[in-house]
């Protein structure tokens, strides 16, 4: 870039930056007052918000580069963490949240405290808050940091090392989400990432077509026919056990990690918690699973063309996308997607910072003081916490940098210390009645131990891919719960008390949403698998018969439906 070019990037980015956030101060003005306004946005939320905040939330600079690598070196099959994450979503709003919103829930482990005991409360609000502040929100800000200073060659713009850019990214990116957190509350949160959302697929959309469009030769159906017919292999969802992401795992580990991240993970969950009305959360949880449903289109399928465009010949797999949006994206357009890639990445941030807030004032402060605050004081101890959280990531972010193969490393398992405890301990509490505080204790203590000393005393014996295993420490979790409960049950049977806070009606179009998007998971899942465009020729009748079939059903869903609905009215 030369000046010109550098000055109109930034400026453009400025701009788009400043109207997102003037829209998002003016909507979330006058909401940060109490502390249900701070950190629930006043249970006041639309579906379109809630959809916009989960899906911003969810991607980030690690998706946008890390799918498209592994798309580039492998093929689909790490679109499983996105597609059938879909299915959580329809869990969420059909099993989950009715029963969230029942209760008037602010956090999780405040559902865990009316379940179990004021102890399980704390222990579960401590693995979450050390998971976010050791490893999760340092490793957003340093990943979508790095990803700004590649694409954007900061060392070279500014003509200084790659550290000192990089701490100048983290600090830029951390600060501008920070402010969000720390001053905006969750409404102001929930708005920018809805407008950002639509920013990132807009660009989603711009990579693919213009890929497809240098992939043609100019020509969009030229390079579309070039992307099927070359390189099918490519296209293939169904992993094999070299691949990232083994078929077989979708079975065991996979679904139990997404039920955890989007129907228990308190920073993921607490926009749902926030919705106006029942009806309002299913929508925009189901909504949120379209969008997943999306992913390999918009974040893996360019990683495939640059695949096309460059060969195999790239120093690292997470070249791929940074490459492409340099050789296709327009001069004009770049200020706009710096805006939009950091709008993704300090959206994970300032939803963690405000999560972890969220956390420590209403599940660890009541452990540690006797003393009773009022809204104004636990906003004001919300905002504190939220500023030292945040000052905290920006000290460990950096650090990243100096190891990162052995630090990655642990990102990549850490979560594995708490959701699988956390996803046992719900569901068990969820659909029982009789067992105790002490199952849930037992569990995760095993865990932690039993996780760590798998994970890294026992690396080198242990060879079971970290999905199975999570399944395997599921199930063994499962029967600790069940053995606490014979030996020693709750005296009294739990029963759930409701406080609800809003219309617990649910949507009528839920099921009938449900079941399409649980079909256009099945249908993504055939289209990129050997007997669809992976495949050596054209797509098969066994494709064209089973597609027909999920059509068929869903019509007839969707017509029962409707007669109902009739039925209803009348």
């Amino acid at each position: 870039m030369d000046r010109f070019e550098l000055a109109l990037t930034l400026v453009s980015c400025a701009a788009f930056m400043a109207v997102v956030a003037a829209i998002s101060w003016r909507m979330a003005r006058g909401s940060v007052s109490s502390q249900e306004g701070y950190f629930l946005a006043g249970r006041n939320l639309g579906g379109i918000f809630i959809a916009g905040s989960l899906l911003l939330t969810n991607l980030s600079a690690e998706q946008l580069i890390g799918l498209n690598g592994s798309a580039y070196g492998y093929n689909m099959s790490s679109m499983a963490w996105e597609v059938t994450a879909a299915i959580s979503t329809i869990a969420m709003a059909l099993i989950f949240l009715p029963r969230y919103l029942k209760g008037a829930f602010t956090t999780l482990p405040e559902f865990l405290a009316d379940r179990y005991d004021p102890q399980v409360q704390r222990m579960s609000a401590v693995l979450f808050l050390l998971g976010y502040g050791l490893v999760t929100i340092p490793s957003v800000l340093y990943s979508g940091s790095l990803a700004v200073m590649k694409i954007f060659d900061v060392p070279v713009l500014f003509g200084i090392g790659e550290f000192p850019a990089l701490v100048a990214m983290v600090l830029v990116t951390g600060v501008t989400g920070a402010i969000y957190a720390v001053f905006g509350g969750m409404k102001a949160v929930a708005v920018s990432d809805t407008i950002n959302g639509i920013g990132l697929l807009i660009v989603g959309v711009l990579v693919l077509v213009l890929g497809l469009l240098a992939l043609g030769g100019g020509e969009f159906l030229t390079g579309l026919s070039r992307l099927a017919a070359d390189h099918p292999e490519k296209l293939n969802a169904i992993g094999g056990p070299e691949d990232p992401t083994p078929f077989g795992t979708l079975f065991t580990g996979m679904i139990i990690a997404n039920l955890f991240y989007w129907c228990t993970n308190q920073y993921v969950i607490q926009r749902t918690l926030a919705a106006r009305s029942l009806a309002e959360g299913q929508k925009g949880v189901l909504l949120s699973g379209f969008f997943k449903v999306l992913v390999p289109f918009l974040m893996m399928i360019p990683g495939i063309i640059a695949f096309h465009l460059y060969g195999p010949g790239l120093a690292t797999i997470d070249l791929a996308f940074p490459q492409l949006v340099k050789d296709l994206f327009p001069i004009w357009l770049m200020g706009f997607f710096l805006a939009v890639l950091l709008g993704a990445v300090f959206s994970s941030f300032n939803s963690l910072v405000n999560s972890a807030a969220t956390l420590f004032c209403l599940d660890i402060l009541p452990s540690i003081t006797s003393k009773t605050y009022d809204d104004a004081a636990i906003v004001r101890i919300a905002k504190i916490a939220s500023i030292v959280v945040a000052l905290f990531s920006f000290a460990v972010a950096p650090l990243l940098y100096f190891a990162p193969d052995g630090l990655w490393q642990i990102i990549r398992i850490f979560t594995g210390f708490y959701n699988i405890p956390i996803i046992t301990i719900v569901l068990v509490g969820l659909f029982t009645r009789r067992v105790p505080a002490l199952g849930a204790k037992l569990v995760i203590v095993f865990h932690v131990i039993a996780y760590g000393i798998i994970k890294f005393a026992l690396a080198d014996v242990v060879t079971l891919h970290f999905l199975h295993l999570y399944g395997v420490l599921f199930v063994i979790e499962l029967g600790i719960m069940l053995a606490a409960t014979w030996i020693r049950p709750r005296p009294e049977p739990w029963s759930f008390v409701s406080r609800q806070r809003t219309d617990l009606t649910p949507w009528r179009g839920a099921i009938p949403t449900a079941i399409l998007l649980g079909s256009l998971v099945v249908a993504i899942y055939l289209m990129f698998s050997p007997i669809g465009l992976a495949g050596d020729g054209p797509l098969t009748g066994t494709f064209w018969t089973l597609i027909a079939l999920l059509a068929a059903g869903n019509i007839g869903c969707w017509w029962l439906a409707a007669r109902n609905g009739a039925a209803g009215e009348n």
